[in-house]
């Protein structure tokens, strides 16, 4: 089992190395083995797809229990796992740079924080508040003894807020404020994420899994991604083959969903390849 510094150590120079790669979102201590058993080099957490898993709603869980999460996939693999953080858990500067410390704590290689306003209220912060969050962050994230990779969310497409330009901004100042890795889930023209790559120095995530939006790894590569995310997709996608089986029992009578069921024996494998 590496150590949380080599894990660390090997996150940053994934995000260094020419091309891209791809790190996907399990949801539990077995989708997060199976990834790695199919040979993902590192793998993200999913909020949504954690609190689903839990019979919650997103933004539902808690710092504690994203946390606590974070430790048992972080325990239960060999590979650099990065954090959904949310929008740190609070809306000051100083409870985003606590919510850092703790994340590393669980021997995270990295996390992303968000600029939306979290539950009840929703919506984006304003520019200046939104950069000293990335700011405090990131001078959280200097500090540890390990490279602690720092992701800066702009989550404006995800507010209905489809303003390339205001995000282009906002990414830039959080750059400028010492993230590492910039991201703007949701954006779905090839054009846009092409612009806002050529916009900013830093390494682009980029979520797939969402609907129009079709680029494969090679198109995203080709435009100068660096990380590909898929969010929730990977843990709706088995939801919705649940709720299909299920309903075909339940409306049918009939059990041909078992025919694309993956085997035990298939499992068993994936499983028996990650520590």
């Amino acid at each position: 089992m590496s150590t949380h510094a080599e894990k660390c150590q090997t996150f940053r120079q994934m995000h260094e190395r020419p091309g891209l790669f791809v790190m996907p979102n399990p949801w539990d201590v077995g989708s997060a083995r199976m990834l790695e058993g199919l040979g993902f080099e590192a793998v993200a957490t999913t909020s949504s797809g954690f609190a689903f898993a839990q019979g919650r709603r997103d933004y539902q869980m808690g710092r504690d229990a994203v946390l606590e999460h974070c430790r048992t996939l972080v325990a239960a693999t060999s590979v650099p796992l990065s954090a959904d953080l949310e929008n740190g858990f609070g809306d000051d500067p100083q409870t985003v740079a606590e919510t850092i410390r703790l994340a590393a704590e669980t021997g995270l290689a990295g996390g992303s924080i968000e600029d939306s306003i979290g539950p009840p209220v929703s919506g984006i912060y304003e520019h200046a508040l939104a950069v000293e969050r990335i700011r405090a962050a990131a001078e959280a994230a200097r500090q540890l003894p390990c490279p602690f990779v720092l992701t800066a969310r702009c989550e404006n497409y995800l507010h209905q807020r489809a303003d390339l330009s205001d995000t282009i901004r906002r990414l830039q100042a959080y750059q400028d404020a010492g993230a590492d890795v910039l991201y703007a889930p949701a954006i779905k023209n090839p054009d846009d994420v092409a612009t806002l790559v050529r916009s900013v120095d830093r390494p682009v995530n980029v979520l797939m899994g969402m609907p129009a939006m079709n680029l494969s790894v090679a198109q995203l590569a080709a435009i100068g991604v660096k990380r590909i995310t898929v969010g929730s997709a990977l843990a709706r996608a088995a939801i919705g083959g649940f709720l299909r089986a299920a309903r075909e029992i339940r409306e049918n009578g009939t059990f041909h969903f078992n025919d694309e069921a993956a085997s035990s024996m298939e499992i068993n494998s994936l499983l028996d390849r990650s520590p």
